[in-house]
């Protein structure tokens, strides 16, 4: 089995973050998020990996994944050239699978729920086509929802219904048995053109498409996600993250309180300052009188007389000044 990653997508929700990097390549809690993505997989019995790119910032997702996980997984990088939505992404990834299971993850998701976990739910269902994780959720309009048979089997998948058939949400993994099938549903939606929600060829409607031809395709069950592609969330699953970690303490700290947990780099350097708890920085951090908390700063910024929460800070912003709550790309400077 191989893993499938779509990474070309722009960021444009973590935008002011994503103008300089991809979203994937955002440190949180000690690693950018593509780093958990596939350090949850090198846990599991999968050994290969397709990253989809695309775009002008490509390369710092290929340089990232060859450094630090070229010897630990196979990895190979087809590109997204034209983006077209996440079908259209994964069909790009048809090349390197010839007909192999695949392990479908989002590149903007982390889960509470382990890789492995999904895999051996995706073991118990038996003989199925595919299967996708799910998660019971209160509003179900707000997202791609799937309508299960009483066996459990998925009738139908739809887009952010305005009458949703259930209320189980698709939480973005997905395990495929019959690649062929889906990459032929795939091009079938492509080569007539069916674009979906957004104008894009979705991967939903062509799991869709597989029903309707008499595939199987069961679910399971998902504890939490966190989509990384939201500022908000974004935080949250630093949060998350950070209680698995143990404090890091910089070699550079004077009159400094550090409150766990709190993730820093190297040559970071803190004085006169209260950091934590739930605060990621990034190496090459300078902060000094301030007050930082449930924040994740960038490599190489600046802080100084700022008292900081729920913000999120780009690599060489400075910052001077006081204030409660930022969403500062990468390279700015601001005196309050």
């Amino acid at each position: 089995m191989k893993a499938v990653i779509p990474l070309a997508g722009q960021g444009t929700r973590l935008y002011p973050q994503t103008h300089t990097k991809p979203k994937a390549m955002v440190r949180i809690a000690g690693k950018p998020i593509l780093g958990h993505i596939l350090s949850g997989l090198v846990k599991t019995q999968i050994e290969e990996a397709v990253l989809i790119v695309g775009g002008p910032m490509q390369t710092q997702i290929r340089e990232y994944a060859k450094e630090e996980f070229g010897d630990k997984l196979d990895l190979t990088f087809p590109e997204q050239t034209d983006p077209q939505g996440l079908g259209h992404a994964i069909y790009q990834a048809k090349p390197e699978i010839d007909d192999e299971p695949i392990f479908i993850t989002l590149g903007d998701m982390l889960f509470e729920n382990g890789y492995d976990t999904f895999l051996k739910s995706h073991e118990s269902l038996g003989a199925v086509d595919a299967s996708l994780g799910v998660k019971q959720v209160d509003e179900p309009s707000h997202y791609g929802v799937v309508d299960i048979d009483a066996s459990g089997k998925v009738r139908e998948l739809v887009e952010k219904p305005s009458d949703p058939p259930s209320d189980q949400a698709i939480s973005g993994v997905y395990v495929i048995e019959d690649s062929a099938g889906l990459f032929s549903a795939l091009r079938y939606l492509i080569e007539n053109t069916l674009r979906g929600a957004g104008g894009e060829f979705q991967l939903p409607d062509a799991l869709q498409r597989m029903v309707e031809t008499n595939s199987v395709i069961g679910t399971f069950d998902v504890e939490d996600w966190y989509d990384c592609g939201r500022p908000e969330t974004l935080l949250e699953a630093n949060r998350v993250l950070l209680e698995e970690l143990e404090t890091t303490e910089g070699d550079q700290l004077e009159n400094t309180v550090i409150v766990p947990p709190v993730d820093m780099g190297t040559n970071v350097t803190v004085e006169r300052s209260v950091v934590g708890p739930y605060v990621s920085l990034d190496d090459n951090t300078e902060i000094s009188d301030s007050i930082v908390r449930s924040s994740i700063v960038g490599r190489g910024a600046s802080l100084t007389g700022v008292n900081l929460e729920n913000s999120i800070v780009g690599d060489a912003a400075k910052i001077r000044g006081d204030t409660q709550s930022l969403n500062v790309g990468d390279n700015s400077s601001l005196s309050l």
